[in-house]
């Protein structure tokens, strides 16, 4: 058997595996001994060198699948995981001012190359797409595999540059290893991404530089450092991923999201069996919490902290985690009654000020474990570009509004067409929706709107009627319209408003 690998792969020490793409197997030889090992599941059968063809077969071909292909990586020694620092090619002063120029320009329209990428590869990969999570996961990667060498590159520097890979990339990598991914979702989602980024390069430098040879040289310098860039962060970036799934391979970890992941995806499963492996008892009524803070912020352990403590305030034992991610956590809490809102409230000064909640439905039984968790979900898909503190957020109380904002395009044009001049996106029209969404959820009582807004019913009373005259109409014409498009832009904020 030959594996073709960067670095010495005669070096002693090294180890070397096939690795499934699927990440559900992986076959591993020391360059010391013909021995290998094959790691399938919870199982490690140690044998003798086998032939190729049995060490290239995915566990999922013994059940009839088809097999996955293969890929070889260093995985412990020299050149594995800590690998020496990467360099892109020298170049002459005058190319590396002209890649500095493209690198500022480019780096002008970060945020809109940066949401054209997530939606690109999300199309590609729905699985990265599947919850507020992966996408705030799949985000920060692509945006910093695109802010750090252009901000490399805007420094001109002739000499060799180093690569450098990003933090974000690696905890995405995780992500993708702890949600059981198939690793061939890296490979195509960044291939798909360098597409779009480099497309995105070229359309700079032809604007900075006019036809002709120097364009062209411009022109390859460019790809050359892009796919020097991304060839190097992808295999970094599948080395941590294969690390991160041996980490959990065999252990109670593992089986504990293998479990978990069984029973979100209805697969059938003995309750009081799946109970016994989680040291969680399935037949109690259980509720949600989805835990997140954005990926930039460091809040290491405060996930599960916060979980705990709201746990202790419904009366629960402590609850079920797994982590969905670097920045994610999902948690269940099991008990025999709904937990009280009001200590669930009470305890949110416990948490960590950056730390967002989102809590299902309590729902019985394993239908029900599954439910609440979909709902909490939801609720994080609305509320993930909003900040916030750890006030937990209630699927019961934003239900409908979820269920309205599942198309973002079609609730901006619900909301515009709804209120009309009061969807302008300036302070003094957030003050009146705010208002006039309090004034109509306190039914339309002024003193009470004037406690909950700290003002004076005068106040209130004059901002009701400027509300009313941008909406050229009475609010009670169309109360239930009027009412959703208001909390649609409290809950989701200005994207869904008409820019001024």
């Amino acid at each position: 058997m030959t594996l073709t690998l960067e670095g010495k792969a005669s070096e002693r020490g090294m180890r070397m595996a096939m690795v499934c793409r699927c990440g559900c197997a992986a076959a591993y030889r020391s360059a010391r001994s013909r021995e290998i090992t094959i790691f399938t599941g919870a199982n490690r059968i140690r044998s003798e060198m086998p032939p190729a063809a049995d060490v290239r077969r995915c566990h999922r071909r013994r059940r009839g699948a088809p097999a996955c292909a293969m890929i070889p990586i260093v995985t412990s020694g020299v050149g594995a995981r800590t690998p020496s620092p990467a360099t892109s090619a020298a170049l002459p002063p005058e190319l590396a001012d002209l890649v500095g120029d493209v690198a500022e320009l480019a780096l002008v329209d970060l945020d809109r190359l940066v949401a054209r990428m997530d939606a690109a590869v999300i199309e590609l990969v729905p699985a990265f797409g599947a919850d507020a999570g992966s996408v705030a996961s799949l985000s920060a990667s692509n945006r910093a595999n695109i802010a750090r060498p252009l901000t490399v590159w805007a420094r001109r520097e002739t000499g060799p540059v180093p690569i450098e890979v990003p933090l974000e990339a690696l905890d995405g990598a995780r992500t993708v290893a702890r949600r059981g991914i198939d690793f061939s979702a890296i490979f195509q989602g960044y291939r798909r991404g360098q597409n779009i980024a480099l497309e995105h390069y070229l359309d700079c430098a032809i604007r900075v530089v006019p036809s002709g040879p120097l364009q062209q040289e411009l022109l390859r310098a460019l790809s050359r450092r892009t796919y020097e860039w991304v060839d190097h962060v992808v295999a970094q970036v599948l080395a941590v991923a294969q690390h991160e799934r041996e980490a959990v391979l065999g252990s109670a970890l593992a089986r504990r999201a293998e479990t978990i992941r069984l029973i979100l995806d209805g697969s059938p499963i003995v309750a009081d069996r799946a109970s016994e492996m989680l040291g969680y008892d399935l037949a109690r009524r259980h509720t949600a919490l989805v835990l997140w803070f954005p990926p930039t912020d460091e809040v290491h352990g405060a996930l599960e902290s916060a979980a705990t403590v709201l746990a202790r305030a419904s009366g629960a034992r402590p609850p079920l985690t797994l982590s969905a991610g670097p920045s994610v956590l999902w948690a269940w809490m099991g008990t025999d009654a709904d937990p009280a809102r009001d200590e669930l409230r009470a305890v949110s000064d416990l948490i960590h000020p950056d730390i967002r909640v989102a809590v299902g439905p309590t729902r019985p039984g394993i239908a029900g474990f599954r439910s609440t968790h979909a709902a909490a979900l939801a609720i994080q898909g609305l509320l993930s570009g909003r900040p916030g503190g750890a006030q937990p957020a209630f699927y019961d109380d934003l239900e409908v509004t979820a269920l309205a904002a599942q198309d973002p395009e079609r609730s901006a044009e619900f909301v515009r067409t709804t209120l009309g001049r009061l969807a302008a996106d300036t302070p003094d029209a957030a003050r009146l929706r705010e208002t006039l969404r309090v004034f109509l959820d306190e039914a339309e009582n002024a003193p009470r709107t004037a406690a909950r807004l700290h003002t004076h019913r005068n106040t209130i009373l004059k901002r009701v009627a400027r509300a009313t005259e941008l909406l050229d109409r009475p609010p009670g014409a169309r109360r239930l319209a009027t009412e959703l498009a208001l909390e649609l832009v409290h809950q989701i904020g200005p994207q869904l408003l008409t820019r001024t």
